[in-house]
């Protein structure tokens, strides 16, 4: 469940060798609840207003600068430590956290700038390893001595997130009760913007998706040849 509407769309097909098994997993995600640490007042559903935690985890060795301008620098993270380590992600996720091949654990990283800090934030999404559903987004902010902080989590069914010219956009795919993996009713796609010390929702999009194309069935139409 990658990226933002677009997508995430795509990821229908990507989705289709493993409908059979899909369907059972969402139906497993459904515990999941939805939580965003450290969000302003302004945003929508569970708040927690505290100080956000922060976390010796995977202070790497850093990464070549980026290009100047407004993109800030950034340091390599060890993601599964700091979901591990993370106080506010669910224990359920935290056991479920394994590697799907040797040593390779179904984890996305993103690094770019949305809180305004000196160097870049992390954006870490835990995904299934048979499916790739998205079952926990987090975004973590670098403190001035090197730890980091979670100023965001989201963990729900099917949710992605990603970093769009500053804002934090949050993708959650929506399934009927006969659904398949691979081909969603629809998605909410949600923005998020930082200020005053934490995020606040600015807009929130529905789409829903048509029956009529994705399956895979039926010709194509011949073409068709003009003379002149």
């Amino acid at each position: 469940m990658r990226g933002s509407s677009g997508g995430i769309r795509a990821c229908r097909g990507r989705f289709a060798a493993g409908l059979a098994a899909g369907s059972t997993a969402v139906a497993g995600l459904a515990a999941f609840g939805l939580f965003c640490a450290g969000c302003s007042a302004g945003g929508k559903g569970t708040r927690d207003e505290g100080p956000a935690s922060t976390q010796q985890a995977a202070r790497d060795t850093p990464a070549s600068a980026m290009p100047s301008g407004t993109a800030k620098p950034y340091s390599r993270v060890n993601a599964v430590m700091l979901v591990k380590s993370d106080p506010k992600a669910s224990r359920q996720l935290k056991d479920d956290l394994k590697p799907c091949t040797g040593d390779e654990y179904p984890v996305d990283t993103s690094y770019g700038t949305l809180t305004g800090g000196s160097e870049a934030d992390v954006v870490v999404n835990v995904m299934t390893c048979g499916d790739s559903v998205g079952v926990g987004t987090y975004v973590y902010q670098r403190r001035p001595d090197g730890t980091y902080g979670n100023v965001f989590a989201a963990e729900v069914p099917a949710v992605y997130g990603t970093i769009d010219r500053g804002d934090l956009v949050v993708t959650t795919q929506v399934y009927g009760s006969k659904d398949a993996v691979a081909y969603p009713s629809g998605e909410n796609v949600v923005t998020y913007h930082w200020a005053t010390g934490g995020f606040t929702e600015t807009d929130r999009v529905h789409n829903d998706f048509n029956r009529a194309v994705g399956s895979g069935e039926g010709d194509l139409p011949a073409p068709q040849t003009t003379q002149n």
